[in-house]
């Protein structure tokens, strides 16, 4: 490569694309492979920095006629390899695949997210290809959990996700799922009875592909922001949808975050997550707090800290100043979540622009609900997904 083409491809940032799964084996490493493939094929040059392929057979197979990039030795772990940045970096190709981008590098300080690395490479100019599983993605860890009782060790933020220029959802029918996990071409036949008699049931599978739908959905229409009239907002044409999380040091805290994470990703709309205490009352431990920001962070938002000795005059006051559309708050059998709503507060009853209120109940509280079937159509062939 010359001089002038290595200068220019430095100066444009490459181009991010990923491939949506929404359980194990629904095809994503090898929609990955074969797009690698057909760029291959089309001449551009084309490196594999990390693919898992399980032991797949068929996924092996599609290794087949590509550069692999031999990955960087871990320490202490044998024939464990990661991704030897350094030397894609050296290389400089038109593309790389990097599969599974939620994973940790075990070769950074601390284990570094995966998605680290491809923030490097984009920054090289480097276009990238990978893969995420919907149970990976910050905003939705929890609801995954409670379907598949599996808690993912590695999360990826929403931010990293959504800042691709491309992301397709690899769809597959359940029972698809079903019938190639019990002929062993996904998990080995001991595990996959295990599963097959657990969580990967066609309900199960049924509620994560619309989860992944809905991700997607909102996704996609993130970019045309909804406003509020302007006769809400004094002095403002337009303003951002914005949604205000009144957290506390519990546990429930980053459920609730994510909720309204959720419900700010369907509107386009802005999340703020707000701690709240009372002067000279112990706040949340540092640990809560800096998880809280964290999380709050990665999905997006911002995190904010309010000492007051009202804490409720004080979330209204702030989600006012804010101009916040809704507040989502937490309630418990003991709570009193009625004395944050602006019409039932005498101080605020003249308050110009009236606040949504979205109370959620904590698990331990929270009575079963009937699923209701989501209605979406997923797109045809060559649309955009």
């Amino acid at each position: 490569m010359s001089a002038d083409a290595s200068h220019q491809k430095t100066a444009t940032r490459g181009r991010l694309r990923i491939y949506l799964g929404y359980a194990p084996g629904a095809g994503a490493t090898c929609a990955l492979l074969r797009e690698g493939r057909q760029r291959a094929g089309r001449g551009a040059d084309v490196v594999v920095a990390r693919v898992q392929t399980h032991g797949r057979p068929h996924t092996q197979a599609l290794l087949a006629g590509l550069d692999i990039i031999p990955g960087a030795t871990v320490r202490n772990l044998g024939a464990a390899a990661e991704i030897n940045l350094g030397a894609v970096l050296a290389r400089r190709p038109d593309v790389t695949l990097v599969d599974e981008l939620a994973d940790r590098s075990l070769l950074r300080t601390g284990h570094a997210p995966r998605w680290q690395d491809v923030q490097a490479l984009l920054a090289a100019g480097i276009d990238v290809i990978s893969t995420v599983s919907i149970s990976h993605l910050a905003s939705l860890a929890d609801v995954v959990e409670k379907i598949t009782g599996v808690a993912p060790a590695q999360m990826v933020p929403d931010l990293v996700v959504r800042a691709a220029v491309e992301i397709e959802l690899v769809d597959a029918v359940p029972e698809d799922l079903r019938q190639r996990m019990a002929a062993g071409h996904i998990y080995p036949p001991p595990q996959a009875a295990a599963v097959l008699g657990g969580w990967f049931c066609s309900p199960n599978l049924s509620v994560l592909r619309e989860l992944a739908l809905r991700w997607l959905a909102a996704t996609l229409t993130g970019g045309p922001r909804r406003y509020r009239p302007a006769a809400c907002v004094p002095g403002h044409v337009h303003a951002r949808e914005k949604v205000v999380v009144a957290v506390g040091g519990g546990p429930e805290s980053e459920r609730l975050i994510r909720r309204a994470a959720r419900i700010a990703a369907r509107s386009g709309g802005d999340l703020l997550a707000v701690h709240a205490t009372r002067p000279g009352r112990p706040a949340a431990g540092r640990a809560a707090i800096t998880a809280q920001q964290q999380l709050t962070r990665a999905l997006g938002g911002s995190y904010h800290q309010l000492a007051d000795d009202d804490v409720p005059a004080a979330l209204l006051a702030f989600a006012h100043a804010e101009n916040a559309t809704q507040l989502v708050l937490g309630a418990t059998r003991n709570s009193r979540p009625s004395a944050l709503l602006p019409w039932r507060g005498p101080r605020l009853r003249y308050s110009a622009a009236p606040v949504a209120s979205t109370c959620t109940s904590s698990p331990a509280h929270r009575q079963p609900t009937a699923c209701r079937p989501l209605q979406v159509n997923p797109t045809r062939k060559g649309e955009q997904r």
